[in-house]
């Protein structure tokens, strides 16, 4: 299947086309964030507990869209961020889609360290910013 293009990391879902913009896109207390180590893109495993239970809320709510946001710390270049954002990003993607999420129904998009929730440069902070960030659109 071909994938999209997007504003960031030039990459969208499976089968999603040009498909939503990432604004249409809100969060959704029912689906929560996953972490990454530093410079890794690997679903740990506490981010499966996390997945496991995000995928669960998709397949049961099967009318919502999900856009996948993958985020990294400041450190590194923002190229580099935002590779690493897209691997996160897709990462999640396929970890959903392997436990029963349709492909048709996933975006991803990569902000790098564009978007950080935790601006402070601490350890603690750039915790925070390695993730991958879930949100709906109703179709």
């Amino acid at each position: 299947m071909g994938m999209g293009p997007d504003s960031r990391s030039g990459r969208g879902g499976p089968g999603m086309g040009r498909g939503p913009s990432p604004r249409e896109f809100v969060a959704a207390v029912e689906l929560k964030d996953i972490h990454f180590a530093f410079d890794r893109a690997e679903i740990g495993s506490e981010a499966v507990t996390v997945l496991d239970t995000n995928a669960q809320w998709l397949k049961a709510n099967p009318n919502h869209l999900v856009l996948i946001e993958g985020h990294a710390d400041e450190r590194g270049t923002s190229e580099y961020n935002l590779a690493l954002g897209d691997r996160r990003a897709k990462a999640s993607m396929n970890y959903l889609i392997a436990h029963g999420v349709r492909a048709n129904r996933i975006s991803i998009i990569s902000y790098g360290e564009e978007q950080p929730t935790c601006r402070e440069h601490t350890e603690e902070c750039w915790t925070q910013n390695r993730r991958a960030h879930f949100g709906i659109k109703a179709r």
